[in-house]
């Protein structure tokens, strides 16, 4: 990090803006740093994933007068400033740094006393219990078969059967309709595709280290940006 994005966070440190979030679509931004376990108070192992809330930068402010809504648009990890082009640099301008590699926008109830270049803590917003759906892009695995990309049985082993072990064998009618449908379950790119993951149950907050350990899977490789919101189905 450069000394004058050093600076810029230095002085930016002590405006911790207090945002209200729109109740479903309200959310964080985090980095997927992998996966551990811990134990709760009846000696039960709990598979978590670690999800890195960093502190988000405001770095613009959206209202119903000029935009035709009310949002504020979030940065996450700062970006060195060789690395950002003439538009990044005049887009976040105002907010003291040079650019992010992450920037999404969250609705919000009001933008009063919302100032472009405050930090906001991330850990404030939920709590041990919450139920979340996290958000992220999975990990592209290429170009795959049916077997693998859609679980299908293959073809015999024995009896004759060669070249034929993983193909996905009639894919179609016969001259009526002489065509293959659309949406045809066949070979193709895997992965690499946004996904949501559900009702995930938060078991912890660290707000000192900046840390949720969320229970199960999260889509995506380590060091991956994930997005955090409320979980629009409640269970139980």
């Amino acid at each position: 990090m450069s000394e004058q994005t050093e600076k810029n966070t230095s002085n930016n440190s002590s405006a911790t803006a207090k945002l209200v979030l729109t109740g479903l679509k309200a959310g964080v931004m985090g980095i997927k740093s992998g996966m551990t376990q811990v134990f709760n108070a009846d000696g039960d192992m709990i598979p978590v994933t670690v999800i890195d809330l960093q502190t988000m930068v405001i770095t613009q402010v959206k209202t119903k007068e000029k935009e035709g809504y009310q949002a504020v648009q979030f940065g996450l990890s700062p970006k060195k400033n060789q690395r950002v082009t003439k538009a990044e640099k005049g887009h976040f301008k105002k907010s003291g740094f040079p650019g992010f590699y992450k920037v999404r926008e969250f609705p919000v109830d009001s933008v009063a006393n919302v100032n472009v270049g405050s930090e906001v803590s991330s850990t404030e917003m939920f709590k041990e219990g919450d139920l979340v759906d996290v958000t992220s892009t999975s990990k592209g695995k290429g170009f795959q078969g049916g077997m693998k990309r859609f679980n299908m049985s293959g073809g015999y082993k024995t009896h004759g059967a060669s070249l034929s072990h993983r193909s996905l064998g009639s894919i179609g009618n016969r001259a009526d309709p002489a065509k293959c449908f659309k949406n045809k379950k066949m070979p193709g790119q895997m992965g690499n595709k946004q996904v949501t993951m559900q009702n995930l149950k938060v078991i912890s907050v660290d707000a000192e280290n900046n840390l949720m350990l969320v229970q199960g899977s999260v889509p995506g490789h380590k060091r991956c940006f994930v997005t955090v919101r409320k979980s629009i189905k409640h269970i139980g």
